[in-house]
């Protein structure tokens, strides 16, 4: 997958639906949250993600009040120009690093072509939901979210201690693909429980944006135990 390409155009999309989104429609699964607050996050998560690539501080970008798409695309562009300029392979600040002692560190640049992809994946769902739109894009990029919970994110959860290790064995079990992706750090004894279902709406659980009883999902096993790892949460 070119990443560059890809987020290239899902920004492009977030950036068209912020033009004409109204920026104080609420976004219900994300708290108190409205498209104005979505936009601003997103904004700052890549001028923060383009300074973690160059392995600086970032500056802040103040408090606003902001021109929601002008803001957007200044740092929609930052980060791809930056994510473009820089060697991939070179060391750069990332999330498989935190918590992990230094000469065990392996973060490149490349993280965050695909990180930030995600990202900009969940929060354009986000967006589109809000006003009423469906996001149509490849199952590839939804089961690639589906695995960067379960092996990256939540792995990070429990290394910095925000969640204990699940004590349950919990799988996702992609619909129409091989994919079986298992929570990690459980007993091999342990209860198990199954979610299976669309690759999309399974990677939507796990960003919280979706419960188990989403349409085309469902639990075989040990249902308490998915509800409990899942109530903890795997991504921050």
């Amino acid at each position: 997958m070119d990443h560059l390409a890809v987020l290239g155009d899902l920004q492009s999309e977030f950036l068209e639906t912020t033009r004409r989104a109204d920026p104080d429609v609420r976004i219900p699964w994300l708290g108190r949250w409205t498209v104005r607050s979505l936009v601003v996050h997103l904004s700052r998560i890549h001028h923060w993600a383009a300074a973690q690539a160059r392995r600086e501080q970032e500056t802040p970008l103040g408090r606003g009040p902001f021109d929601l798409p002008v803001l957007y695309e200044e740092c929609a562009r930052e980060l791809r120009e930056t994510l473009a300029e820089l060697d991939p392979g070179a060391r750069a600040w990332t999330l498989l690093d935190d918590g992990v002692p230094r000469s065990e560190q392996v973060g490149t640049v490349a993280f965050w072509h695909g990180r930030q992809v995600l990202e900009t994946l969940v929060h354009l769902w986000d967006l589109r939901t809000a006003i009423g739109e469906r996001l149509e894009v490849d199952d590839v990029l939804w089961l690639d979210c589906l695995d960067e919970a379960v092996t990256v994110m939540h792995p990070r959860q429990v290394r910095l201690g925000r969640v204990t290790a699940p004590t349950a064995r919990v799988s996702f079990a992609s619909a129409g693909t091989d994919a079986m992706l298992e929570v990690r750090g459980a007993p091999a004894d342990a209860t198990e429980a199954v979610v299976a279902g669309p690759v999309e709406a399974l990677a939507l659980i796990v960003w919280g944006r979706l419960g188990l009883d989403a349409d085309g999902v469902e639990v075989r096993g040990d249902r308490g135990a998915a509800e409990a790892l899942l109530a903890a949460g795997l991504t921050p």
